[in-house]
């Protein structure tokens, strides 16, 4: 029987050396300094001027007179009471685009993903072409598109469609711009890769052998979609359905080329209360309201969802 000796109290490791132990301690930061760059311009162009938001919803006096900060929370509260219906339209729009957004972009996220073969990198192009183009010049494109009297204007009132969103009161009479319908057109129109591109990401990352396995085991088209496909492309949905709904609850400007004054968002009572009216607290109390609003739907979006990629 062999017994190993237990090491003596001489026998221990010599400490390192005053220079191991730096090298060592730089090796440690690396990850740190890495990631300074990144954190100082968070603090200098987001942190920064959130505070410096912050401290004029809270202001009180006029632009002759100057602004004080009196903490006059109040603000919060009249601008919500008296510009509610903005924001609830706000919501709507957006929603309402998401969800087009998603039934438009996930049958051609899924043609690139599966079908494309050799067209994919080409179909790519053309979903990240639009990008190419102002976001100005490609909204008032739409009020070509949808001018009276166009063609498709005439196709949708040769169909019926009309019929039906006029009921919805989406649309006037024979008339699709200055209403619901060609603000939704727009936003949906320009948010569209912001939902196909997160979604083919995800579509892409499945594995095909699973799409055979449940083939093996007979499962139809429609129930491989169901039970394999779609849950495993939920983090593409949530991704791309949080891209759109987000700047789109705060966009100004479809609403305001393709849209009238019954049809205004938030965005754009925020744009005239800074840059017309100069009431500077009410606009960045409104603009808190509708941050605090999005960043709670968005959470408990994400809560209930439930993907691990996000959560």
């Amino acid at each position: 029987m062999t017994i190993t000796d237990t090491p003596r109290a001489s026998e221990a490791p010599a400490p390192e050396p005053p220079a191991v132990r730096t090298r060592g301690a730089r090796k440690r930061l690396v990850p740190y300094w890495l990631l300074l760059p990144g954190i100082l311009w968070l603090v200098v162009f987001f942190a920064l001027p959130m505070v410096y938001q912050a401290s004029t919803s809270v202001q009180t006096g006029s632009l002759e007179q100057g602004f004080q900060v009196t903490w006059h929370f109040a603000t919060y509260w009249e601008a919500f009471t008296e510009y509610w219906p903005q924001f609830v339209r706000s919501l709507l729009y957006a929603g309402t685009a998401t969800v087009l957004c998603l039934l438009l972009g996930y049958p051609l996220a899924y043609l690139i993903a599966f079908k494309a073969g050799r067209w994919r990198n080409l179909l790519l192009v053309l979903v990240v072409a639009p990008f190419f183009t102002s976001f100005l010049i490609r909204t008032l494109a739409w009020k070509t598109i949808l001018a009276d009297g166009g063609a498709v204007v005439g196709a949708m009132d040769a169909l019926h469609v009309l019929d039906v969103t006029n009921w919805l009161g989406w649309t006037q009479g024979d008339r699709v711009l200055a209403t619901p319908l060609a603000v939704v057109c727009g936003l949906t129109y320009n948010f569209l890769p912001f939902m196909i591109l997160p979604l083919y990401t995800s579509l892409e990352r499945i594995d095909g052998r699973l799409h055979e396995a449940a083939k093996d085991l007979y499962a139809s088209p429609a129930t491989t979609f169901r039970k394999v496909t779609f849950p495993l492309s939920m983090p593409g949905v949530v991704s791309g359905t949080l891209l759109t709904f987000i700047p789109a609850s705060g966009d100004y400007v479809n609403a305001e080329l393709l849209g009238s004054t019954d049809t205004k968002m938030v965005g754009n009572v925020i744009q005239s209360q800074f840059l017309r009216v100069l009431d500077y607290p009410t606009a960045a109390a409104l603009s808190f309201i509708l941050m605090a609003i999005v960043l709670i739907m968005v959470t408990v979006y994400i809560r209930r969802a439930g993907t691990e990629d996000l959560v």
